[in-house]
């Protein structure tokens, strides 16, 4: 029988953690939005339009790096306080490279490294089916 690689990932708009899941260990690491709110304020302060223009792309560069990392996982929950967590699952869902994949989107709030830990390994805890 083949190991199911699952993943968690806690996300917003400006950052997101991938926490991988296992039965022994959790591995993560981060991947963060080029576009800072001091560049938001710069950009905002020539021209209204540059700035979401640019807030557009780069958004759309974040969550293209993202999908690539969620590549070759089998099980991936989304999970985080904006909507950014929706929005990555609906490019995902358009996108057939991850029809085999499943994802869900749950609710969650702001959450410490270790409360985002204990939820990936309770969240994936519940789907183990026991003989």
């Amino acid at each position: 029988m083949a190991l199911t690689r699952k993943l968690g990932i806690w996300m917003d708009h400006s950052s997101a953690r991938l926490i991988e899941f296992s039965m022994d260990s959790a591995e993560s690491k981060t991947l963060t939005s080029t576009f800072t709110h001091e560049e938001k304020e710069k950009t905002l302060g020539k021209n209204e339009y540059l700035m979401h223009n640019k807030e557009q792309h780069q958004q759309a560069g974040y969550y293209k790096n993202l999908a690539e990392s969620v590549k070759g996982y089998d099980e991936v929950v989304l999970f985080g306080p904006t909507d950014a967590k929706v929005e990555f699952f609906n490019l995902l869902k358009k996108d057939h490279h991850f029809d085999k994949m499943i994802l869900e989107v749950q609710d969650a709030g702001k959450m410490t490294e270790n409360q985002q830990l204990a939820f990936v390994r309770d969240y994936f805890s519940k789907k183990i089916i026991k003989f």
